[in-house]
């Protein structure tokens, strides 16, 4: 059985995609009114036998088949990347470069939008918030079309040589941490006379993690359920009470202003603080409580976000002065290590933590 399900998940789509028409042509309002005097004209043609009439209707005739033609070579041959950024993190913008290509050799393409799409979302709630251009204002029926596959921004091309490369980048700001998937492209033109929306789509499927929202703000003022406890390698004196200087860093807020290197702060332009030998070797454990019970009829899940949310500035920030940092929940333990590697280790766990501690149902250890 689980063989038959899993060969029917995989067939179902590939159905769908062979019975995909390959371009999907729908009329603007232009185009409605544009068919309409069509229709008219025809219809009054055929009941009076006016010479004039049958001469504008082959006009009208004419302007379809071109318009079909050239919209066709507008979208024939056009090929599309996307470059994501290394992170992402929730409440920033970020800028993503789509990169299209025109394969055709002689023809050029005109007036190219190029969507790029989400899958719809599950819980039908929005992953990101995008930066819709002014000119694209899409209709109700054209919303209710691209329920399933929504644009998380899209890019404009006025030209397009033959065999020429152009990039365009678009803003697009995650609203929630976790898994973003990107399902594909939407290439559109209303090329040439503005009549017909002509598109296709086709699949390029990609996926990043979104890790959860930092914020800038000192640990040292944080009372919440992602809380820092420090726990030194060894005896450990008060910072710059006659330890040894190892090395100079970033200012860090929360750090002591007796700790800044003034003479070198000085000579750079930006606060600098002298690090010891016993920072380096500082062990830190940030914690993470389960998410607070609620009132009846109320939602925890604010509550638990900005504590994640919180979690993660505390670990970016002591990682940021070269401790080693630890990650605790009630259900999972993550060891205490030091560099990128742990940074980006522990802001993945916090990016698919539920709220009972958990990461993808199994602990880590």
């Amino acid at each position: 059985m689980d063989r038959l399900d899993s060969a029917a998940a995989t067939l179902v789509p590939q159905i769908r995609r062979w019975l995909r028409p390959p371009r999907i042509l729908r009329p603007t309002r232009a185009g409605w009114i544009f068919v309409a005097i069509l229709f008219g004209i025809g219809f009054a043609a055929l009941n009076t036998g006016n010479n004039l009439l049958y001469l504008v209707l082959s006009l009208l005739l004419s302007f379809l088949i071109l318009s079909g033609v050239l919209s066709e070579s507008a979208l024939r041959g056009i090929q599309v990347t996307r470059k994501l950024p290394r992170e992402f993190f929730v409440g920033r913008d970020h800028s993503i470069l789509l990169e299209v290509t025109n394969s055709q050799k002689r023809i050029a393409a005109y007036a190219v939008v190029v969507e790029d799409l989400l899958p719809a979302a599950v819980d039908g709630r929005d992953p990101v918030r995008t930066s819709r251009p002014s000119d694209a204002r899409p209709g109700a029926r054209e919303n209710r079309r691209r329920r399933q596959n929504r644009a998380a921004g899209r890019c404009f091309f006025l030209r397009i040589g033959p065999g020429e490369q152009q990039s365009r980048r678009y803003s697009l700001s995650p609203t929630r941490r976790g898994p973003l998937g990107f399902s594909g492209f939407r290439v559109s033109t209303r090329f040439p006379f503005g009549l017909f929306l002509k598109y296709r789509e086709f699949e390029a499927v990609d996926e990043t993690l979104v890790y959860p929202k930092i914020v800038p703000r000192a640990h040292r003022a944080w009372t919440t359920n992602a809380r820092a406890a420090a726990k030194p390698a060894g005896a450990r004196a008060k910072p710059g009470a006659g330890e040894n200087l190892s090395g100079l860093r970033e200012f860090v807020p929360g750090d002591s202003m007796r700790r800044v290197h003034w003479r070198s702060t000085l000579r750079r332009g930006a606060l600098l603080v002298a690090e010891t030998e016993d920072d380096r070797k500082a062990e830190i454990e940030v914690r993470l409580g389960p998410a607070p019970l609620a009132p009846a009829g109320s939602d925890s899940a604010p509550a638990f976000e900005q504590s994640v949310s919180r979690a993660a500035s505390e670990i970016t920030a002591h990682l940021h002065t070269g401790a080693a940092v630890a990650l605790r929940t009630n259900a999972v333990y993550l060891a205490a290590e030091a560099g990128e590697r742990q940074r980006t280790r522990l802001l993945a766990f916090l990016a698919r933590v539920r709220s009972d501690g958990r990461c993808c149902g199994e602990p880590i250890q």
